[in-house]
C-alpha cells in the first residue's frame, strides 16, 4: 500500500517509538471518498438551506430560520444524511458513509476514519462560513449611524442584554442547578438582536423611519456590538471551564480595547487599503485584499485569547468606513452566499431535538428549561421600552417586541456553543428553541403592536 506524505510521517514516527513487529497498522480515510462525502455533504446542505429559506420566505419569515429548520430535518433529529460525532452519532448512522459503501466502494475498515475526516472538513467550512457572516455583519453596521441614533437606543440595547443576560443565567443556576459556563453561555444567547428580521418587518409596515424603528435599529445595532463582545467574553470562558473574575476583567478590556483600536486603526487604515486596491489590475483585486485584512485580524483576535469572529467583524466595522464599501458589499454577498448556509445548516443538523420530548421522563427537565429561556427571552426584551426617556407618546411597547427576534445572532451564538462542547444536549436544544420560537413570534407581534393607520399612510416621524 503506497503512502501520502502525512501517513508516512504518521507511521514514521509510531516506528520510531514502537518496535515495527509490534505495531498493527490502523484504517486510515480514504482520501478521495472523504473528498466525495464532503461534496454529498455540500448537495444535503445546500438544498436544505435553498428549499427551507424558500418555504420561509413564502410565510414572510428570514430565510435563515428555513436553513435552521431544514439543517434540523436533515441532521441528527430526523433523517441522519448529516451527522456529526460531537453530536453523538457514529459512522454507522451516517446515511452519506452507507451510500459511498453501496456506490463507490467504501471499504468497511475505510468507513470510521473517513467519516471522521469528512465531519471535519464539513465543520472546518462551516467555522469559515460563521467568520465570513461576522465580516458581512460587521460591513453592514454603519459606525456613522450608529453613533447618530442617540442616547436612547444605546440605553435600550444595555437593557436589553444586561436583564436577559442576568435573568437567564441566574435563572439556571439558581433554579435549574447548572453550572456557571454553560449558564452563563445560555445568558449570553439571550442578549442577541436580529436586526435584518426587525428591519426587514418594520420596512413593510412603513415605520422604519418613525421614532420607534430607528430606536430599534440603532438599540440592535449596539445589540450586536455588545453581544459579540459578550461572545468572545463566554467564548474563551469555555475554553478554561472556569470563572475566574481576573479573566473576565481581561477579556471584557481586551474585547472593547480591540474593537476600539480596530475603528480607529480604520482612520488611518482606510486610505491606505484603498490606494492598494486602486493599485491591482487582476481579478479579485478589492475582495481579496478584504479577505487578507479580515483574516490577519480574526487571527489577532484569537491569538489574545477572544473569538475569531470578533476580529472578522472589527474588520468589517473598518471597511466600512472606505469609498469601497458598496462595492466590496456586492462582492462579499455571492462568497456568503456559498460560506454562510453551510453553518446555518450544520448548527441545525448537529441538534438533536430529541431530548426535548416530553415522552421521555428524563427529557422533561430540558423542556422546562427552554420555557424558561423562551420566557426570559421574550420578557427581558420588551422591558426595554420602559427604559426609553424623553419622548412623551412614544410606543414604548413597540420598541420592545422589536428587539425579540434572534434570528442569526442568536443562532451564532448557538453554534460558538456547539463547537466549544460546554452546552449539554438539552441546554443547546432549548436555545434553538428558544431562537427558533422568538424569529417566529416577532414578525406578527410587531404588525399587532404598530397601529394599522402608522404603518399604511401615516406620515413617518421625525427621526431621533
Amino acid at each position: 500500500m503506497e503512502l501520502d506524505g502525512f501517513s508516512w510521517v504518521s507511521n514514521f514516527t509510531l516506528w520510531g517509538s514502537t518496535p515495527l513487529l509490534l505495531t498493527a497498522p490502523e484504517a486510515e480515510a480514504n482520501s478521495a471518498l472523504v473528498l466525495a462525502g464532503v461534496l454529498l455533504s455540500l448537495v444535503v446542505i445546500y438544498f436544505a438551506s435553498k428549499v427551507g429559506g424558500e418555504i420561509s420566505n413564502r410565510f414572510g419569515l428570514p430565510p435563515v430560520l428555513g436553513e435552521l429548520v431544514g439543517g434540523v430535518i436533515v441532521g441528527v433529529s430526523a433523517l441522519h444524511l448529516l451527522v456529526f460525532p460531537e453530536g453523538g452519532a457514529d459512522a454507522t448512522s451516517s446515511l452519506i458513509m452507507n451510500f459511498l459503501q453501496t456506490t463507490a466502494g467504501l471499504a468497511p475498515e475505510e468507513v470510521a476514519p473517513t467519516y471522521a475526516a469528512q465531519s471535519e472538513v464539513v465543520s472546518v467550512l462551516a467555522e469559515l462560513g460563521v467568520v465570513i457572516l461576522l465580516f458581512e455583519i460587521g460591513l453592514e453596521s454603519n459606525l456613522r449611524e450608529l453613533m447618530a441614533v442617540g442616547i436612547q437606543a444605546a440605553v435600550v440595547a444595555c437593557v436589553g442584554v444586561a436583564v436577559p443576560f442576568g435573568a437567564g443565567t441566574a435563572g439556571l443556576m439558581i433554579w435549574f442547578g447548572v453550572p456557571a459556563v454553560p449558564a452563563i453561555f445560555a445568558g449570553a444567547a439571550l442578549t442577541a438582536t436580529s436586526i435584518g428580521i426587525t428591519s426587514k418587518v418594520l420596512s413593510e409596515l412603513g415605520t422604519l423611519n418613525s421614532r420607534e424603528g430607528q430606536i430599534i435599529l440603532g438599540a440592535a445595532v449596539i445589540d450586536d456590538v455588545l453581544g459579540i463582545i459578550v461572545l468572545a467574553v463566554v467564548a474563551s470562558l469555555a475554553k478554561t471551564g472556569e470563572v475566574d473574575v481576573g479573566n473576565v476583567v481581561y477579556l471584557i478590556i481586551s474585547a472593547s480595547g480591540f474593537l476600539l483600536g480596530a475603528i480607529l486603526l480604520g482612520n488611518v487604515f482606510n486610505k491606505t487599503f484603498v490606494t492598494v486596491v486602486d493599485r491591482l489590475k487582476t481579478r479579485g483585486e478589492l475582495v481579496i485584499p478584504a479577505f487578507i485584512f479580515a483574516f490577519v485580524m480574526s487571527y489577532l483576535a484569537a491569538a489574545i485569547h477572544l473569538e475569531a469572529i470578533l476580529g472578522a467583524f472589527a474588520a468589517g466595522l473598518v471597511l466600512d468606513e472606505t469609498d469601497k464599501r458598496k462595492e466590496l458589499q456586492k462582492q462579499v454577498v455571492p462568497i456568503a452566499d456559498m460560506l454562510v448556509p453551510i453553518f446555518f445548516v450544520t448548527v441545525g443538523a448537529k441538534t438533536d431535538l430529541g431530548v426535548l420530548n416530553p415522552a421521555v421522563p428524563s427529557n422533561r427537565e430540558g423542556l422546562i428549561i427552554a420555557i424558561f429561556l423562551i420566557a426570559v427571552a421574550i420578557v427581558g426584551k420588551v422591558v426595554t421600552g420602559a427604559a426609553v426617556f424623553g419622548q412623551p407618546g412614544i410606543n414604548r411597547l413597540a420598541i420592545g417586541v422589536g428587539m425579540i427576534p434572534r434570528g442569526e445572532v442568536g443562532l451564532v451564538f448557538a453554534g460558538v456553543g456547539s463547537a466549544s462542547g460546554v452546552l449539554s444536549k438539552p441546554l443547546e436544544a432549548a436555545i434553538i428553541m428558544m431562537v427558533i420560537l422568538t424569529t417566529f413570534l416577532a414578525p406578527p407581534l410587531l404588525r399587532f403592536v404598530f397601529p394599522p393607520t402608522t404603518a399604511v399612510g401615516g406620515e413617518p416621524e421625525t427621526p431621533v
